[in-house]
């Protein structure tokens, strides 16, 4: 088996299932890729090994292997296209907030809109 130091810049996940009855370790940027146990410690130990077999199975396919979001150099943009309704939508809700299309998306990316949040701070005052 090939040793894969990428292996330990995926992230790992590992919680409690009531339904399994054991601890799952996941590796959320690899489908498919878990493993468990009776204790935390040895589900993620168990991890390591899934996700070397992962790596190695997708090289032998020749299907890529993702790089670890944590080893990305993210800018902070993305490119999204839209269909021109939504998109003269979003213009329109942003225009009537008073700000910018990129703000408004970024509020509504993050969750409800600061001015939404506002609005029921003040009506249930």
């Amino acid at each position: 088996m090939k040793s894969h130091n990428i292996k330990h810049h995926y992230e790992m996940k590992v919680s409690w299932s009531d339904e399994d009855g054991e601890w799952i370790a996941m590796a959320p940027e690899l489908p498919g890729c878990s493993a468990s146990s009776d204790k935390p410690d040895a589900a993620l130990k168990e991890l390591e090994t899934a996700i070397d077999l992962w790596l190695e199975s997708r090289e032998e396919s020749g299907w890529p292997i993702p790089k670890p979001i944590a080893t990305r150099a993210l800018k902070g943009k993305i490119v999204v296209r839209l269909p021109k309704d939504l998109h003269r939508e979003l213009l329109e809700k942003a225009a009537e907030q008073g700000t910018s299309l990129n703000q408004y998306c970024l509020w509504r990316l993050a969750g409800p809109s600061p001015f939404v949040l506002r609005e029921r701070r003040t009506r249930y005052r």
